[in-house]
């Protein structure tokens, strides 16, 4: 029987979406015949734990789905299991990476896809806390018919899974590695308040993370269509397209992601870092490796806590972390796109090597972009006054220890691409009654 990971990480209250994704994975048992595990990764308080375990063991009998809920002291136990057996250098180090203090959406996504591994899963499908299913007809609509019927297959096997195949024959013989859609509703990031407050300060401060150098008509194309997802059109019938995937109509509340991608290559554990999770879009697609881009959309939601206080603070800190890891990432992502098919190996496998490579490299790049991303987003907040001129307020001082984070980062990556092998390995080769639960 085909294993699968249906991931949901979260450090929030949200026992309702745990219910929505038990649905799912019930879903994919009754459509597909596949075991599901259902993996709840709960860094969240005590009390929101609590009520994640109720909804877990509120969810209706379903043969073949198996949910494992670990909070962070499972998981580091875990960690610390994989790393010893895996031999890898530096263990104290990996641990940190893969379980920080911080938030770090790269990291909890890691996890995912060790304890994958450790499970024997085939693929990985993430949805996130702050998403629900759109509805048709009363029934929610569910990714999984679109990710399971395609992912692991040959391109030319999927193809009769999908509206449109547009891929060029040439890839016919490599696995569909990608299946995503977007969503629908607020935008992914949470700067609407800033679109409605001044729209020119909107443009300044998403244009921010354009590639050095874009013209000005390149800026107003990124910003018209950063943070949109799938727009507003509620769903209707599927459209399923087989090619090199649409990255940009495709997030990481909505994918499925098959193991020879995220077994190769993993994450960027950047912490505070909102985007930090993406890195394999790219991969994917810069590599020719095949992707079904649908349009079962789930519907966003941005939950209270990030636009006021503490809450407002820590996201908007994430932002601007997410501008400062451009400068590095950019230089990754052309290469990438720059080699192309050479990423693979002659079973068109990603070759980690090359990724951990090009990451060394761009550590060194030049911080002057940086220095100047800092002072423009200083700017537009001051203008945008009140809470925005008092987070100014508060990343001013800190503008030297984050240029620094920002190129740590990077360079942490490439350790973690070095040490990634011998983790799968040694998480796939988890006795079965050391296996989470």
């Amino acid at each position: 029987m085909r294993d699968v990971c249906l991931t949901l990480p979260t450090n929030r209250e949200c026992a309702d979406t745990i219910t929505a994704i038990g649905a799912e994975a019930a879903f994919a048992v009754r459509r597909f015949g596949v075991r599901v595990h259902l993996l709840v990764l709960d860094s969240a308080g005590p009390a929101a734990r609590a009520g994640h375990a109720a909804a877990l063991a509120a969810l209706p009998a379903a043969d073949g789905v198996l949910t494992h809920h670990l909070d962070e002291g499972a998981q580091r136990a875990f960690l610390r299991e994989v790393i010893e057996r895996s031999g890898a250098a530096g263990r104290d180090r990996l641990l940190e990476l893969m379980l920080p203090d911080a938030v770090s959406y790269g990291a909890c996504t890691n996890r995912a896809f060790l304890l994958a591994a450790a499970l024997g899963c085939d693929s990985v499908h993430r949805r996130d806390s702050d998403s629900r299913y759109q509805l048709l007809d009363g029934e929610p609509v569910f990714p999984m018919e679109h990710e399971l019927a395609a992912l692991g297959l040959k391109a030319a096997d999927a193809a009769a899974a999908v509206t449109e195949n547009n891929l060029d024959p040439v890839h016919a013989d490599k696995r569909v590695a990608l299946v995503g859609a977007s969503f629908v509703g607020e935008l992914s990031v949470d700067v609407g308040e800033i679109r409605e407050l001044d729209p020119e300060a909107y443009h300044d401060v998403v244009a921010l993370w354009a590639p050095t150098g874009a013209s000005e008509r390149e800026k107003l194309d990124l910003v018209a269509d950063s943070f949109t997802g799938g727009g507003t059109e509620p769903f209707t019938a599927d459209r399923a397209v087989l090619d090199l995937p649409d990255i940009w109509r495709i997030d990481m509340c909505n994918i499925g992601l098959d193991r020879e991608v995220y077994e190769r290559v993993p994450l960027p554990p950047a912490t505070d870092t909102i985007g930090s999770d993406y890195f394999l879009h790219h991969l994917v697609r810069d590599a020719t490796l095949p992707g079904v881009t649908h349009n079962r959309h789930i519907v966003n939601y941005h939950t209270p806590e990030r636009r006021t206080g503490p809450g407002f603070t820590a996201y908007q800190l994430r932002y601007a972390k997410f501008l400062l890891s451009m400068l590095y990432l950019y230089p990754v992502y052309s290469e990438m796109e720059a080699a192309g098919e050479a990423l693979l190996d002659e079973q068109h496998r990603v070759r980690p090597g090359l990724i951990a490579d090009s990451a060394r490299r761009s550590a060194a790049t030049d911080r002057a972009e940086n220095h100047r991303r800092l002072a423009e987003l200083d700017r537009c907040y001051r203008r945008l006054g009140g809470k925005y001129a008092e987070f100014a307020d508060h990343l001013a001082p800190r503008r030297a220890c984050l240029l620094d984070e920002a190129q740590a980062d990077i360079e942490d990556f490439a350790v973690l691409i070095d040490a990634w092998g011998p983790l799968v390995r040694a998480s796939r080769a988890t006795p079965a009654d050391r296996l989470p639960r």
